[in-house]
């Protein structure tokens, strides 16, 4: 039989642990954006930073929500998918990602107009809205 404080200290650790995984990762992404831009500056080719500063806030929305979604697939419960949260919270946010990196791409090079919020609040809110993404993503799966 479980003791309260034994089941919350390996929640504490469980999360703790995830902590430090998601650190790591921050501080490995970090180093290799930085390589990147260093590689930009000297061949000036920019899409490969424009890509990795999109797509990497994504990776850490989805560790953010990854240790609950590992306790949630522990239990034996029917799966459905949250489109009204889907739609109303990450396909904005899908946007958001989609037109800072669609102008830079050789698909729409000069010809697609960036959004002014972007414009305004760029990279934070290209950064925030890859969070929020890559979070809500996993976070629509419910048991």
């Amino acid at each position: 039989m479980y003791f309260k404080g034994e089941i919350t200290v390996k929640r504490f650790l469980y999360y703790f642990a995830w902590t430090i995984i998601i650190g790591l990762i921050i501080y490995w992404g970090m180093k290799y954006q930085s390589r990147l831009e260093e590689v930009a500056k000297m061949e000036f080719e920019l899409f490969p930073v424009i890509m990795f500063a999109a797509i990497f806030p994504i990776v850490i929305g989805l560790f953010l929500r990854l240790p609950k979604l590992i306790i949630e697939i522990k239990e034996n419960k029917q799966w459905t998918f949250d489109w009204v949260r889907f739609i109303a919270i990450a396909l904005p946010s899908l946007y958001i990602i989609t037109m800072s990196i669609l102008p830079y791409s050789p698909l729409g090079q000069g010809s697609i107009s960036i959004p002014e919020i972007i414009l305004i609040g760029s990279p934070t809110v290209t950064t925030i809205a890859g969070i929020v993404f890559g979070y809500v993503l996993l976070d629509s799966f419910k048991k």
